[in-house]
C-alpha cells in the first residue's frame, strides 16, 4: 500500500491510501484520485506497480509531471518523493505497516512445550516404574 498526501495546492492536507494498482490521478470523477487544480488534465497520470522496478508514475498523453523537481514522463518512485502534477504537489510514501498479532503462535508454542514436558514426564514414569 502507498500513501499520497497533497502538500501544495487547493487540496493541501488531503491524504489518500492506495491499495489497488494502477491508480489513476486527474480531474475526471472517473479517476481513483480526483485532483481539482490548475494544470490538471482529466486523466493526468497513473501510478503502476511493476515487478522488478517498484512503483512507477507515468503521465498520460501530453500531460506534464515532475518528480523531485525533475520533469518526467515516467519515473520510478521512492519513499518521500514529491510528485508535481499541474499546480498540485503530492508526497509519495509507503504506508506504515501494522505488525501482526503473534498471540496465537505464542499460545501454540507454549502449548507444544507443555505437551512435550508432559510426554517426557510420562515416558520417564513408564521407564522407571
Amino acid at each position: 500500500m502507498i500513501h499520497l498526501a497533497a502538500i501544495h495546492g487547493k487540496q493541501t492536507g488531503t491524504e489518500w491510501t492506495v491499495r489497488r494498482f494502477p491508480v489513476r490521478l486527474g480531474r475526471s470523477p472517473h479517476n481513483d484520485i480526483r485532483l481539482e487544480a490548475e494544470g490538471i488534465w482529466d486523466r493526468h497520470a497513473e501510478i503502476h506497480l511493476r515487478r522488478g522496478e517498484g512503483f512507477v508514475v507515468a503521465t498520460q498523453g501530453e500531460a506534464l509531471a515532475s518528480v523531485n523537481g525533475q520533469p518526467a514522463q515516467a519515473a520510478v518512485l521512492r519513499n518521500g518523493d514529491v510528485i508535481e502534477l499541474g499546480s498540485v504537489r503530492l508526497r509519495f510514501a509507503l504506508s506504515p505497516t501494522r505488525p501482526r498479532s503473534l498471540r496465537v503462535r505464542e499460545a501454540l508454542t507454549w502449548f507444544a512445550l507443555a505437551a512435550l514436558c508432559c510426554g517426557q514426564a510420562t515416558l520417564i514414569y513408564w521407564l522407571v516404574g
